[in-house]
């Protein structure tokens, strides 16, 4: 099965790994090297993709200081075609679309396709809480992705986060997918009770359209740092006192989050209201620090074999 095939077929399980683009002033003898480390880390886990972030400045998001200096990145679809030539796996290629407008986005399309073989591309708008507008609203140019020639399989993101504050981020999901979305990949998970009130409401809402629900892939991330933590919650992931407590009053941090990863997933997966739902995961790493980078392959094996308790991998990976 392709990865297409398999993000479409709602009796496959997605297992994905995410990661950021090396920095914009890096040499490409440096973008080279950063490229292989994770190509012999990876090469031997069994993935049927990698994703490739697009990572934004997003200053104004909230008036807390960012954790860490925001650093631009080589364009992620020139690492996204780097890291399938080395790892010879699908690569998901992520485009914030708030530098682009309607005349800018299909040239910015075409190239993705014919310069740099992008397949698979999520989608992300400006973050809601920035209080500006984008030249380009995401529905405008998903809708446009969706009919470009380069025949893309598009995803949007899920942000459960914003279900749970009063807004219906079930109801976003089912708009994304009337203008061409076909899988989603969440925010970082550290808070299960949101992601199941998403998911919840997305079972019932389609069960009620009668529509078969679209994937989601639900995303973790080991932390142990108190900076890693910050950034995370930062970036709006529900993380609560008493878990980054937990965490860092732990003699071995990395392990404890490790271990609320897998207990938040198997809280997730127990839900029986969301069982009708094609689920998916991706591990990410958006790290600097060694210790962080290696723990998330120990997340990773540990969250596989919470899916395989789980009978969700019965099918074999993707071949091309």
């Amino acid at each position: 099965m392709t990865l297409h095939s398999r993000l479409t077929d709602a009796n496959a399980f997605i297992t994905l790994y995410g990661t950021t683009p090396p920095r914009a002033d890096a040499a490409e003898e440096r973008i080279a090297q950063a490229a292989e480390r994770l190509a012999t880390r990876l090469t031997t886990l069994p993935l049927d993709g990698i994703v490739v972030y697009d990572v934004q400045n997003e200053a104004g998001r909230t008036t807390v200081p960012r954790p860490f200096p925001y650093l631009p990145t080589i364009d992620p679809r020139r690492y996204s075609q780097r890291l399938r030539t080395l790892i010879k796996l699908p690569t998901i290629t992520y485009k914030c679309i708030a530098d682009m407008t309607p005349t800018t986005w299909p040239a910015w399309l075409t190239a993705a396709h014919e310069d740099f073989g992008v397949e698979y591309l999520s989608l992300v708008g400006l973050p809601t809480t920035r209080g500006q507008t984008s030249a380009m609203p995401l529905s405008q140019a998903t809708k446009m992705a969706a009919t470009h020639p380069g025949n893309f399989t598009l995803g949007g993101v899920a942000i459960a986060e914003r279900h749970r504050h009063g807004q219906s981020e079930s109801l976003r999901i089912h708009h994304k997918t009337t203008t061409g979305c076909q899988y989603f990949i969440s925010q970082a998970v550290y808070d299960p009770a949101p992601t199941i009130a998403m998911l919840t409401a997305y079972a019932r809402e389609c069960a009620e359209r009668q529509e078969t629900p679209r994937r989601i892939i639900l995303t973790f991330t080991p932390c142990g740092r108190p900076k890693t933590l910050a950034f995370i919650q930062w970036l709006g992931v529900a993380l609560a006192d008493s878990t980054i407590k937990a965490i860092l009053n732990d003699p071995a941090p990395l392990q404890r989050s490790i271990a609320i990863c897998r207990d938040n997933f198997r809280a997730i997966l127990e839900h029986p209201a969301i069982r009708g739902i094609p689920l998916g995961l991706n591990v990410e790493s958006v790290s600097i620090y060694k210790d962080e980078i290696d723990a998330s392959l120990e997340l990773y094996a540990v969250l596989r074999e919470v899916a395989q308790e789980y009978g969700l991998l019965a099918n074999p990976a993707p071949t091309a």
